[in-house]
C-alpha cells in the first residue's frame, strides 16, 4: 500500500511539474520571472578590448538560466581608456535606474561609489578594496559592495622579477612600468624596488598614466639601457596592452606581466589571477543580489590560484631558451 501511495505522490508530483513547465513557468532554481533586470556594466578600456570579461560574464549568468532579452538587459558602458570620462557614465546608469552595476578596477569602483550608495555594486577586480574605503571588511562589507578582488598583494611584483630572472638570468636593469595615481600603487612599487635589490638587479620606475605616454616610457628606458621590462598591474595598462607588448618586442625587452591577455597577444610571460574567471564569478553575485541577497551580507572573494604562462613563439623571436624546469610549472604555454 505504501509502494502505491508512494508512486501516486511521484506521479502527481510529475504532472504538477510538467503544466508548469508547459505554462511557461521557471523550474527550481531557475531565475525569477515576470520583470526584465536591467543590469548595468562599466569598464575603463573600450569595448574590443575587454570582449572576453564581457563574454565570461555574460556566460556565468546563463549557468543559472538567464537569457538576455528574456531576463536580462544589459547596460554597457565603456570610457575608452579615458578615466576622466567614468564619473559621467556611472551618473547615466545611476538615472537609468539599473538593478546591479558590475565593475572592473579601482577607478572604476570609485566612480560608481561616488554616483550611488543605493543600487548594488559587483565588483569582478579590485585592489585593496577596503584599504580603498570601498568595504568595511571582506567578510562583512557593510554597504551597497561586494565583488571580487583580484588583489595578489605587494609581493606580486616580486615574485613576477623573480620568474623573470629565471627565465632570463642575465637580466641586470629592469624597467617597471607603472601607474602611479591609484590607491596602493606606491607600495607596490616599493615591493618590487626591494626584490630587485635582493637579486641583484637595477630598478628603473616609469610612470604611464595614459596610451600617450608609452612612446616616451620606452624611449626612456632605453636611454637608461634597460635590459628587461615589469609591467604593473592596472586596469590602463592592461587596456593598452596591445601596444605594450609591441614597444616591447619591437625593442627586443624581455617583459613579465601581471596578467595573461598580454601574453595571449605576444607577450613573453606572465603571472597572476585570471581575471575572466573573475568576471564569470562575479555573475555569481549579481545571481544571488537579483534573488534578494544584500551586498553588505555577501563576503568578498580573493585570488587563491595564479596562473603562469608562457608564449614560446616570442621567446623564439627574441632568441631565449626558457629553461624546461620553468616550463614544466607551467599552467599554459602558447606555442
Amino acid at each position: 500500500m505504501r509502494h502505491t501511495v508512494s508512486r501516486l505522490a511521484t506521479a502527481v508530483i510529475l504532472l504538477f511539474l510538467a503544466a508548469r513547465l508547459s505554462a511557461g513557468a521557471p523550474p527550481p532554481g531557475a531565475p525569477p520571472t515576470g520583470k526584465v533586470y536591467r543590469v548595468g556594466f562599466i569598464w575603463t578600456a573600450a569595448p574590443d578590448e575587454v570582449t572576453h570579461f564581457r563574454k565570461a560574464f555574460e556566460e556565468g549568468l546563463r549557468d543559472p538560466g538567464y537569457v538576455e532579452g528574456r531576463d536580462l538587459v544589459f547596460e554597457r558602458r565603456f570610457a575608452e581608456g579615458k578615466q576622466e570620462r567614468l564619473p559621467a557614465l556611472a551618473a547615466e546608469l545611476v538615472r537609468l535606474n539599473v538593478d546591479v552595476i558590475v565593475t572592473g578596477s579601482n577607478p572604476v569602483i570609485a566612480a560608481v561609489k561616488q554616483a550611488t550608495t543605493r543600487i548594488p555594486v559587483v565588483m569582478a577586480v579590485s585592489r585593496d578594496p577596503v584599504g580603498a574605503g570601498f568595504l568595511a571588511s571582506l567578510a562583512r562589507p557593510g554597504g551597497n559592495i561586494t565583488g571580487l578582488s583580484n588583489d595578489p598583494g605587494p609581493e606580486i611584483g616580486g615574485k613576477n622579477l623573480e620568474l623573470l630572472k629565471e627565465a632570463v638570468p642575465r637580466i641586470a636593469r629592469v624597467a617597471y612600468h607603472w601607474n602611479p595615481d591609484p590607491p596602493g600603487a606606491e607600495t607596490y612599487r616599493k615591493a618590487a624596488e626591494g626584490a630587485a635589490r635582493k637579486l641583484g638587479v637595477t630598478f628603473q620606475p616609469v610612470r604611464v598614466r595614459g596610451r600617450d605616454e608609452f612612446e616616451g616610457a620606452f624611449a626612456a628606458m632605453l636611454r637608461e639601457r634597460a635590459d628587461a621590462l615589469l609591467v604593473a598591474q592596472d586596469p590602463i595598462l592592461l587596456s593598452a596592452r596591445g601596444q605594450v607588448v609591441l614597444l616591447a618586442t619591437r625593442h627586443r625587452l624581455p617583459a613579465v606581466y601581471g596578467n595573461r591577455e598580454y601574453t595571449e597577444v605576444g607577450g613573453l610571460m606572465s603571472y597572476g589571477p585570471n581575471v575572466a574567471h573573475q568576471f564569470r564569478r562575479a555573475a555569481g553575485y549579481v545571481d544571488k543580489i537579483l534573488k534578494g541577497a544584500k551586498p553588505a551580507d555577501l563576503p568578498v572573494e580573493q585570488p587563491t590560484t595564479f596562473e603562469l604562462v608562457f608564449n614560446l613563439k616570442t621567446a623564439n623571436a627574441l632568441r631565449l631558451t626558457i629553461p624546461a624546469s620553468l616550463l614544466a610549472r607551467a599552467d599554459e604555454v602558447l606555442r
